[in-house]
């Protein structure tokens, strides 16, 4: 194994030109941590906020990610041999420790979770992040197998609104969905969407009240804090909205809980720290057979090479994407 790796280091706040390729000492490996060959990450809208100087305590120069998939290259724990499949997420990766935008990650163990699969590896790394926020958001909301009602998802054509299309579909729950790009309709419905809507003015309320006049009964909002009162207001009265994305930032100004969420009804939140490791373990081992069976879509929409880091982050950035993109070293 080589003693150097490329990664690419975000330098300090600002746009994608802060990443640079940089030849980097490969990590060495201590008590609790495991280094891992990255074989693919996928990209976050996270990341973007990261490097845009918008997540507290982070230091650079620091390489991103807060997801990769690859192999054990040298551990320090017996349950995680050299050469195990892995997937690791969340955890402060790409903030308080150098994350998956590299050819080698040191991760703590706990972070770590094994997988068997037969699956490219740029499918592979579409997969965890974005799975598991969409199963743990549809979770938080009560959509279930055998659940009857109807679901949005505001921001459907993000990688997590695409994901959580493709489990609500095979669980027999009408889904509409929502995006502000017409180009973008068709991939809806190929996700599984019912009812794919054209968002054009950030409030969609005559399109939904057309196919659901008292409203969804479920609302997943990806959006974030632009959206998640006008949610409260289209979703049916005791129903729930769950707000799991931030594509439009994470603060909700002059928030009043009580004026603006309706008697009754429910808002909750998903954030994926709550599924990594251990935890998430056998969650992701089911999405990935589901996704070898062809039961769930990967839903990528492009591949990057590490070398190509700075287009991939101004591709994220331009709203482009349809779905997850990768990077593989």
């Amino acid at each position: 194994m080589s003693t150097t790796m490329r990664a690419a280091v975000c330098v300090g706040a600002g746009g994608p030109e802060t990443l640079e390729i940089r030849e980097l000492p490969v990590p060495e490996v201590r008590e609790g941590w495991s280094l891992v060959q990255v074989k693919g990450a996928g990209l976050n809208r996270s990341e973007l906020r990261t490097r845009q100087g918008h997540s507290p305590n982070v230091r650079f120069p620091r390489v991103l990610g807060i997801e990769c998939v690859g192999i054990v290259a040298a551990s320090t724990d017996p349950g995680l041999p050299e050469g195990t499949t892995v997937a690791a997420v969340m955890g402060e990766m790409g903030r308080e420790f150098d994350g998956g935008y590299a050819e080698y990650a040191l991760l703590p163990n706990a972070l770590l979770m094994p997988v068997t699969t037969t699956l490219p590896w740029e499918v592979f790394a579409a997969l965890p992040e974005t799975y598991l926020t969409a199963q743990g958001s549809l979770d938080a909301l009560g959509v279930v197998p055998g659940a009857r009602g109807r679901l949005l998802i505001r921001g459907g054509t993000s990688s997590v609104g695409m994901a959580a299309a493709s489990i609500a579909s095979g669980h027999g729950i009408e889904i509409a969905a929502t995006t502000r790009q017409p180009g973008k309709i068709d991939a809806l419905a190929a996700a599984g969407v019912h009812h794919a809507l054209l968002d054009e003015g950030g409030a969609p309320a005559a399109s939904v009240h057309a196919i659901w006049p008292e409203g969804p009964d479920h609302v997943l909002d990806l959006v974030g804090a632009s959206t998640v009162v006008d949610s409260l207001r289209l979703v049916r009265r005791g129903g729930t909205v769950c707000v799991a994305g931030s594509l439009s930032g994470w603060s909700i100004q002059d928030f009043e809980p009580i004026a603006m969420i309706p008697s009754g009804t429910k808002l909750t939140a998903f954030h994926s720290d709550t599924v990594q490791g251990s935890a998430a373990t056998p969650v992701l081992r089911r999405i990935v057979r589901a996704v070898e069976a062809g039961a769930y879509r990967p839903n990528i929409d492009r591949v990057f090479g590490l070398a190509d880091i700075v287009s991939a982050h101004r591709y994220m950035e331009s709203d482009h994407a349809t779905g997850k993109v990768v990077v593989v070293p």
